[in-house]
């Protein structure tokens, strides 16, 4: 994955943003997981699967990636920048095929818990997000030699994976006194916390405006299609055409 910028001047200053913004990612992901992975694994009270802890590694990997990515740039290491980003490629890779398997399977688990139609509901949510970054990603990756589409389209993908994280929080505070922790909550839980982590793509086109005088299209777009996917997936999620879906998707991971 590359940036490079014409100027010097730019390359020292408007890379820092990134390294500032992808900080701000990385410390939202750790606060986020924080009162249902961190504290519980301090404890010694967490349970889960071996998948489940691959899964927390390779998406904590993928905010340390960031932070060091934007940090060569920023100090000029445009050449180890290269290198490094090969290895961003297939960890992005790997983390959008597992976060869908993990989804599954979590599925599977609260439909054998007698939660059927909530399960498959929500099913639309962890799915449509590795959809998003790994595309998203993906694109990142086309426009290696367009650093200012490149840089921005990486900030939006992982902007992308913080629903999760501040999805916690609100699982936390708001669950009902003896809640089923197998129960799956309602698509339109997810809502709200995508879009509070949209504020962070919100603040990059605001830097934007004041550095060149507009917002960089690739927020426009990008962003724009996060937001039209966060407000589209509970009513899509009611649809029998998304039942059917569910129902392969549950049934090849059962």
């Amino acid at each position: 994955m590359t940036a490079t910028t014409s100027a010097p001047s730019a390359s020292r200053a408007k890379p820092s943003f990134y390294v500032w913004m992808m900080v701000a990612c990385a410390a939202t992901a750790v606060l986020g997981f924080a009162p249902t992975y961190f504290l519980p694994m301090a404890q010694g009270a967490f349970r889960g699967s071996a998948l489940v802890h691959i899964h927390g590694a390779l998406f904590f990997a993928w905010t340390a990636f960031v932070i060091y990515q934007t940090s060569l740039v920023s100090s000029g290491r445009v050449a180890h920048h290269r290198e490094v980003g090969l290895a961003g490629i297939a960890l992005a890779t790997t983390m959008t095929v597992l976060g869908i398997v993990v989804a599954i399977v979590a599925a599977n688990r609260q439909i054998a818990a007698g939660f059927e139609q909530g399960a498959k509901a929500f099913l639309i949510v962890p799915p449509s997000v590795m959809i998003f970054f790994g595309v998203v990603v993906a694109f990142a990756i086309a426009n290696v030699r367009r650093p200012e589409w490149h840089k921005r389209l990486l900030l939006v993908a992982t902007v992308s994976l913080l629903e999760a994280p501040i999805a916690r929080w609100f699982l936390v505070l708001l669950a009902p006194p003896g809640a089923n922790p197998l129960a799956p909550p309602p698509v339109a839980v997810a809502l709200m916390p995508g879009l509070i982590s949209d504020v962070l793509i919100i603040a990059a086109m605001i830097y934007d405006w004041r550095t060149r005088g507009r917002p960089h299209p690739a927020y426009l777009i990008a962003g724009g299609a996060l937001l039209v996917l966060q407000l589209v997936r509970e009513p899509i999620s009611a649809t029998q055409a998304w039942g059917a879906i569910a129902t392969w998707l549950t049934a090849i991971g059962g």
